[in-house]
C-alpha cells in the first residue's frame, strides 16, 4: 500500500509540474501536492475498510495497555473530532489535518496559501470549539 501511495504521489506530482507557477518553494508545493494525494487516498480507504481482522495468536495485551472503557472513550472522542473535520471546506479541512500532523503554522499557511497568523487563529477557533462541545456533554456521549 505505501508503494501504490508513493507511485499515486508521484503521478500527482508528474501531472501538476506544468501548473507549477514558482509562488511557493519547491519543497512547499510538493508538500502540498504529497499531503492533499495521501489525504484522498487515506479517506478512500478508510471508507472501504471499516474493519480490520486479526488472528487471536496476533494480538498481545500490555499492562499500559488501555482498558476497553478508556479506549472506547477514546475513540468516540477521535471520531468526534473527524466527524467535525470532514464537515469542514477543504481550507479549513487542511489546515486541521496539517496541525494534528505536527506541522508548524508558517509552514501550513504557505501550503494553504493563508497567513500563519490566520492558521493560528483557525486552530485556537477549533480548540475552544472542542473545549466547548466537551464541557457541555460532560466528555463523549
Amino acid at each position: 500500500m505505501r508503494r501504490d501511495l508513493d507511485q499515486d504521489i508521484q503521478v500527482a506530482l508528474w501531472q501538476s509540474f506544468a501548473k507549477f507557477d514558482g509562488r511557493c518553494s519547491l519543497s512547499t508545493w510538493v508538500w502540498r501536492i504529497a499531503h492533499n494525494r495521501a489525504t484522498s487516498y487515506v479517506m478512500t480507504r478508510r471508507r472501504h475498510m471499516r474493519h480490520r481482522w486479526t488472528s487471536i495468536e496476533d494480538v498481545e495485551l500490555a499492562a499500559e495497555d488501555p482498558t476497553p472503557f478508556e479506549r472506547v472513550e477514546s475513540e468516540q472522542a477521535a471520531a468526534l473530532i473527524l466527524s467535525i473535520i470532514d464537515r469542514l471546506g477543504p481550507p479549513d479541512r487542511q489546515i486541521l489535518l496539517l496541525y494534528l500532523e505536527g506541522v508548524a503554522a508558517a509552514e501550513t499557511g504557505e501550503i494553504a496559501g493563508v497567513s500563519p497568523d490566520a492558521v493560528a487563529a483557525k486552530i485556537h477557533r477549533f480548540k475552544s470549539m472542542l473545549t466547548r462541545r466537551f464541557a457541555l456533554s460532560g466528555g463523549i456521549r
